[in-house]
């Protein structure tokens, strides 16, 4: 017997998110011979997206019954059956979780129509439900609820039935549900449990420590891609043997896991992470004064102990910003090292400096100039937040940009309403940074400037 499953949720993974409507196929290998199908009440609310996309609202569950409610039943035809699914690890995860909290032990073999699909109908451009549907001309009504995707998959499961002429799926449910391809040492239940959302994950080797970090938009499906590629070389078979147990924080946002991920990688120095390990500032913009009392500005490699204005990663950057502030506040291109050698100061000859490298003017009006070009350089460095999704539904994330450089990242309450920018430090912790941290935040707040709140104001 086959259980053809489809499930509405919350959210993404099931510690944390809940079952909104549950579809059940059974099928006896010819032919469909029950149909169940329930909303359930959650017991929290619905985000705006998932209604948007699913149709179900919180109203319409408020007086469905809760999953305890129906448990036994839904144990009940699922417990002696094959459970076939589209993204069969979605489905079963949600549904063994809250069957736990039952108190009922869903142990079945599993059966993925994707999986399948790209076995039996190989060279297709997509395997989602709804573009392999129209590939093989099945019907979809209700599309994005329970009932209506429960019943095109069993549609497509008899399809693939139909045309499994190398027996794809008596080979499926003779194996041990990919597990012969985990690391020898890693226990299987370990990668099952992992969640389906942007974070970072940690392996660990036989004493606990931390020997790789990565980062992930869906931990479960990236975790699992270091090990469909099990290449004969011996760094890698090094690296599987290693690994003994794995661990995981959750980010609101897949941007968040990438800034994690380097914090990580600077605190832990795992053995074998390598790439992000060798990123450093490169240039920092300075200033000091000279034996003549002289505030001069320079771009130079970064000083351990010294703090610099800004940083960047490459000098041409540096350079650049620093001639916009030598023409714009008058400054000596000699004293901030734009010009060198002998010849004749070209601030002097074009007119925008006041002989200040030839001492004509006086080192205190020279040094006014110089200090309004750093206080413009602090001002028009941004300041701002991105706001996004959060963990769960009862948050949201908080990535903090102070005066151009990231200052930290956390998660507010869904219904804060903050108006310092000094509120947002509550809530989020502070962390070192780095060119290429600040980089990604700032392609982000471009390519999505609804999520970027300027403070900019609120800090002049």
């Amino acid at each position: 017997m086959f259980a053809i499953v489809d499930i509405e949720t919350t959210g993404g993974y099931a510690s944390n998110n809940a079952i909104t409507e549950v579809a059940i196929v059974l099928h006896n290998g010819n032919e469909q011979v029950k149909f169940f199908e329930t909303l359930i009440n959650p017991v929290m609310s619905i985000p705006r997206y998932v209604q948007s996309l699913t149709g179900i609202n919180d109203e319409m569950v408020a007086n469905a019954p809760l999953f305890e409610d129906v448990a036994a039943e839904i144990y009940d035809l699922l417990k002696e059956a094959v459970f076939v699914a589209h993204n069969v690890n979605f489905d079963y995860s949600f549904l063994k979780h809250q069957l736990k909290n039952a108190g009922f032990d869903l142990n079945s073999k599993k059966l993925c129509t994707v999986r399948l699909g790209r076995k039996v109908f190989p060279g297709l451009p997509s395997y989602s439900l709804g573009n392999l549907c129209r590939e093989l001309g099945i019907d979809v009504s209700n599309r994005h609820r329970a009932g209506g995707d429960v019943l095109a998959t069993a549609e497509l499961f008899e399809k693939i039935r139909a045309n499994d002429a190398n027996n794809h799926i008596e080979q499926m449910l003779k194996g041990r549900n990919n597990e012969q391809y985990l690391p020898a040492n890693l226990p299987a239940e370990q990668v099952e449990q992992l969640p389906m959302v942007p974070g970072v994950y940690y392996f660990h080797d036989q004493k606990g420590k931390v020997i790789y970090v990565g980062k992930a938009k869906n931990i479960k499906k990236r975790v699992c891609s270091h090990f469909s590629n099990n290449k004969p070389n011996r760094q890698k078979q090094e690296f599987l043997r290693n690994i003994y147990s794995i661990s995981h924080q959750l980010c609101g946002t897949e941007l968040m896991a990438f800034l994690l991920e380097c914090i990580e990688i600077k605190r832990l120095w795992p053995q074998y992470n390598r790439s992000l390990k060798r990123f450093e500032h490169v240039y920092g913009l300075y200033a000091f004064l000279d034996r003549n009392g002289y505030l001069r500005l320079a771009i130079e490699k970064r000083k351990k102990h010294l703090e610099p204005l800004y940083t960047f990663s490459l000098m041409i950057e540096g350079q650049n910003l620093l001639r916009k502030l030598v023409h714009t506040f008058n400054l000596c291109p000699k004293l901030c090292f734009i010009q060198t050698g002998d010849d004749k100061c070209n601030g002097i000859k074009e007119k925008y400096c006041n002989g200040a490298c030839e001492q004509d003017e006086d080192a205190a009006a020279y040094n006014e100039r110089v200090e309004q070009a750093i206080a413009s350089l602090k001002k028009e460095l941004p300041s701002f937040t991105l706001i996004d999704n959060g963990r769960n539904a009862y948050e949201q994330s908080c990535i903090l940009v102070e005066r151009g450089k990231f200052y930290g990242m956390g998660y507010l309450p869904s219904d804060a309403v903050i108006t310092e920018p000094a509120e947002f430090k509550n809530y989020i912790t502070a962390y070192p940074e780095n060119d290429y941290m600040r980089g990604l935040i700032y392609q982000h707040a471009e390519k999505w400037p609804s999520k970027k709140i300027s403070l900019q104001h609120l800090l002049q």
